[in-house]
């Protein structure tokens, strides 16, 4: 029988690494069901249709075409955009169809270089015709402060036309590519490769089945130990 601190000893090994082959196995089974959410991501997003002024909401990723008048007044600029070096904004203006709909236009990038005063990005006026690709709603990352500052935001997000314009026709927004009033392309669909997330499941299993070994050959090793402890006392008692 093993000592009672022994014991203690024996069983928290055994503990401790358990919760590492554990955590190591559910972190490789979650980025493996990642991976199963991206190729699905993937397929809806080049299975989306295109559309001409499209009269319901449309699916993620589809490429819309719209036709109507922007509310130049409205435009508002996400903040803290980088392209090919150069430090600017996405102008955010809203739209309103043909039909009447209200639609959120993101129109491409604007440099402003390092300094904080407003932004102003030229919008034609009258009747417009643009082209991009429709993205749902995403939920933000965390936010220091107010997210919106004078005409600027910290995060793309719906709520900072509420008040004006009120709700806009649909739960996302167009990130436009080419036609009346779009800046410089910067915005890609953030889709990690279904690859990448297999790749950091089979690292985290590595992990767990590296933890497994070291807790069995631990193991045997304090059992060992506690043995010979044992047959060494036994043997000065005889003595």
């Amino acid at each position: 029988m093993m000592k009672t601190s022994r014991q203690w000893h024996f069983y928290g090994w055994y503990l401790f690494w358990i919760m590492w082959v554990a955590l190591g196995t559910c972190l490789g089974l979650w980025q493996w069901e990642r991976a199963d959410d991206k190729r699905l991501s993937m397929a809806i997003r080049e299975a989306a249709p295109a559309l001409v002024q499209p009269t319901m909401q449309p699916a993620q990723g589809a490429q819309i075409t719209l036709r109507g008048e922007y509310l130049a007044e409205h435009t508002l600029y996400l903040d803290n955009r980088i392209v090919d070096g150069s430090v600017g904004v996405a102008a955010l203006t809203p739209l309103r169809d043909s039909y009447g709909q209200l639609w959120l236009v993101q129109r491409g990038f604007l440099a402003t270089g390092p300094h904080r005063e407003p932004p102003q990005a030229a919008t034609p006026s009258g009747t417009i015709e643009l082209t991009g690709e429709w993205q749902d709603v995403q939920a933000g990352g965390p936010l220091y402060g107010d997210n919106r500052e004078g005409v600027r935001l910290q995060q793309l997000s719906l709520e900072p036309w509420r008040a004006s314009l009120g709700v806009f026709s649909y739960s996302g927004w167009v990130h436009a590519s080419e036609g009346d009033g779009v800046l410089t392309p910067w915005w890609q669909p953030n889709v990690m490769p279904p690859s990448r997330h297999m790749g950091y499941a089979f690292q985290w299993w590595g992990l767990a089945l590296a933890a497994l070994v070291v807790m069995l050959v631990g193991g045997q090793r304090l059992r060992r130990d506690e043995t010979q402890e044992q047959s060494l006392g036994n043997k000065n008692k005889e003595g």
